[in-house]
């Protein structure tokens, strides 16, 4: 048994496949987003693979409906993430369950209901991935306009969660007594009220779920910006970030955990997991076929729309596409995105078409490019150098992208004793490493307030 440390996986199982040209290649299930069969059977691989979690994104609108373009992208229609985990959750054991669902457009009471229903259901193995809508066709579907500006949406996201932690915690891990013979079913004792009056919600609570095996669900958090790396700091417990190099990732996991201090939180409290999009081969020069075929399936004005979409929604198809990308303001878009999108243009000199190319897997992600070897080099690197506790595998196809990773890099990881072979517990939270949740409410809403 090797004594050295272990690093984390999850499966993010973007829809048919995380390349924008995914769903057209031989190898993608087209209709991934409406086939939960083939969600199944990626899900059980993954279980069988030992993953940490399966991760859903999610937005809340079809972003591009035009004739040119939204007709050629395959992210038109796709289940909403909890009921579809739900469903996952009836066909494994093990493997962690998080959805991504927004605060911006959510009320509290609702999604802490569904979460811990969802942790219930699976015996502890819920997570939610807590992130602000940041597009106004999500607004436009929420009768919500003008959108939320940035520093609302976080504004209203520290509230949020404090709020849905406090109706996590409306009863004690032992409420339930279930005394038959005495007609008790919980103990008034164990039950707190969230009695919450803030700026954006009054909730009286309770919440009317009890907890589950893990307490309550792990929190994720995907922001970046210096709100979203605040907030990570005071409340996550999973990160999920995108770093190019390894001293971008250092300098992110240095400063991330470092503000976690002055909320009375410990560094190993937080798994930090940025995401990488493998393309994997048996040499090198397979690995870059396989890579520069999904390439050539990229119809170029949904390239160039996809750039624009996360470049912070400015039309970037009315600039010359092989000139340089523009200088562009600020959006009240994703912030953190648009820095990084601008960061690599300038630093590699790429126009606006060798951008759109070079994003159309990764999305600004972390992209390599190899052997099983190779990659296993790289997340080694990373993990062994303060870069990361984990990552958020992106396959470029599915099921192709993730049975490749499965069959080639984790066997690797594991010769090098990085990876599991079994789970350490039954719920995400000893599997991550986390510990259970089991504190009071009294004892987290404490926290929360001496944190304030």
């Amino acid at each position: 048994m090797t004594n050295r440390p272990q690093l984390k996986l999850g499966a993010f199982l973007m829809s048919p496949g995380h390349h924008v040209a995914a769903w057209r290649h031989s190898s993608a299930t087209a209709d991934l987003g409406s086939n939960f069969r083939a969600y199944a059977d990626i899900a059980r691989k993954a279980e069988a693979a030992k993953f940490d979690l399966l991760f859903l994104d999610d937005n809340l609108a079809v972003k591009d409906t035009s004739p040119e373009t939204g007709s050629r992208s395959a992210r038109a229609a796709f289940f909403e993430p909890i009921t579809l985990l739900a469903g996952l959750a009836a066909v494994t054991e093990r493997i962690g369950l998080t959805a991504t669902v927004s605060t911006t457009f959510n009320d509290p009471y609702t999604l802490a209901r569904k979460f811990a229903s969802l942790d219930v259901l699976s015996d502890g193995r819920a997570a939610w991935n807590l992130v602000t809508s940041n597009t106004e066709v999500e607004a436009r579907n929420y009768s919500t306009a003008p959108h939320l500006l940035h520093a609302k949406r976080y504004e209203r996201a520290e509230e949020f969660i404090d709020l849905v932690i406090k109706l996590w915690n409306s009863f004690e891990d032992d409420a339930f007594v279930h005394d038959k013979e005495g007609g008790i079913f919980y103990d008034p004792g164990k039950l707190h009220a969230a009695n919450h009056s803030g700026t954006h919600f009054s909730v009286a609570g309770p919440l009317n779920v009890g907890r589950s095996l893990q307490g309550q669900p792990v929190i994720v958090q995907a922001g970046s910006s210096e709100p979203g790396k605040e907030l990570a700091a005071r409340t996550a417990e999973v990160v999920f970030t995108a770093q190019n190099t390894l001293a971008e990732a250092q300098a992110f996991y240095s400063d991330l955990k470092g503000r976690m201090a002055k909320y009375g939180r410990e560094p190993d409290e937080l798994k930090v997991m940025p995401g990488i999009f493998p393309v994997i081969g048996r040499s090198r020069a397979e690995a870059l076929e396989k890579f520069e075929e999904l390439q050539e399936l990229i119809h170029p004005a949904v390239g160039i729309r996809l750039l624009s979409d996360m470049i912070g929604g400015f039309d970037l198809s009315a600039y010359p596409l092989d000139g340089p990308v523009p200088e562009l303001p600020e959006t009240n878009g994703g912030k953190s995105r648009q820095h990084l999108l601008f960061d690599i243009a300038r630093r590699d000199n790429l126009t606006i078409n060798q951008l759109a190319k070079r994003i159309a897997g990764a999305r600004g992600h972390w992209q390599v490019v190899g052997t099983a070897e190779d990659i296993a080099d790289q997340l080694e690197d990373r993990f062994l150098n303060n870069g990361a506790d984990g990552f958020n595998i992106m396959p470029p196809t599915l099921p192709q992208g993730l049975d490749d990773f499965i069959t080639l890099v984790v066997p690797e990881l594991r010769r090098r004793g990085l990876f599991r072979t079994e789970y350490e517990g039954r719920t995400l939270r000893e599997n991550l490493g986390l510990g259970a949740a089991r504190r009071t409410a009294a004892t987290r809403v404490q926290g929360l307030q001496a944190a304030e």
